[in-house]
């Protein structure tokens, strides 16, 4: 169980280093239309997008992907502390 809740945790933490990525491109011109920028944005806009539908921009600062990272940082701790929830469930 530790070895699969150790694999789904890294691979929301490289997610979330992809996020972080994906939202520091749109400060830089041009590079979103980039073959990376296209797969970050085929990875992260379906994440990112209900968040755009509930929380609209403030002016233009988008303030919905720290709602998405919240979120991806509680099923971070939530992946993390699977093992010793389980435990106390078995006893």
């Amino acid at each position: 169980m530790y070895l699969i809740t150790s694999i789904v945790s890294d691979i929301l933490r490289i997610y979330w280093w992809i996020l972080i990525i994906y939202i520091f491109m749109s400060w830089v011109p041009n590079i979103r239309q980039s073959g990376v920028g296209q797969l970050f944005a085929r990875l992260c806009e379906p994440y990112l997008e209900p968040f755009r539908r509930i929380i609209p921009p403030l002016g233009m600062i988008d303030i919905s992907p720290w709602a998405a990272f919240f979120v991806l940082w509680l099923a971070q701790l939530g992946v993390a502390n699977l093992p010793l929830i389980i435990q106390n469930i078995t006893g």
